[in-house]
């Protein structure tokens, strides 16, 4: 990806906490912490699918990656699961576009928290999606 279409922004870096998943795809970016926590992915060349844009797939899953974390993230570390992921897909994405997850509002009820937030580049969405999630059970000695 030598000329990018929108770089991430200053302050942008790895991804705080990566797994298996997110190193093979790569370009997962975040800053910030706590509620200030932000996510984002600088879509590249691994991210596309058969015609060259971006694969809903990856939508998918940088909608749950990024909803997640921000939620531990402003929780001060409570860890959830994710019980249900639903996408609306409302446009595409090219290689070396800078898209960002903003968490629009999150409500709990008990052990579940339901989130809702939108993929966007720039200002288009590219997708909005809704999360719930529940509580993780405490580990067993």
């Amino acid at each position: 990806m030598s000329s990018p279409h929108s770089p991430p922004p200053e302050g942008f870096g790895p991804i705080l906490r990566s797994s298996p998943v997110l190193e093979a795809l790569g370009g997962f970016m975040s800053r910030g912490e706590g509620p200030d926590l932000e996510i984002g992915l600088w879509v590249g060349p691994n991210h596309l699918n058969a015609r060259g844009g971006l694969h809903g797939g990856v939508i998918a899953t940088l909608l749950d990656v990024a909803t997640g974390y921000m939620l531990v993230a402003r929780s001060g570390g409570k860890r959830r699961v994710t019980a249900r992921l639903t996408v609306d897909y409302r446009s595409g994405a090219k290689p070396g576009e800078w898209l960002q997850v903003l968490l629009d509002r999150t409500e709990e009820d008990g052990r579940k928290t339901l989130a809702y937030a939108r993929l966007m580049s720039g200002e288009r969405v590219v997708a909005e999606a809704s999360v719930l999630f529940i509580d993780a059970a405490p580990a067993r000695d």
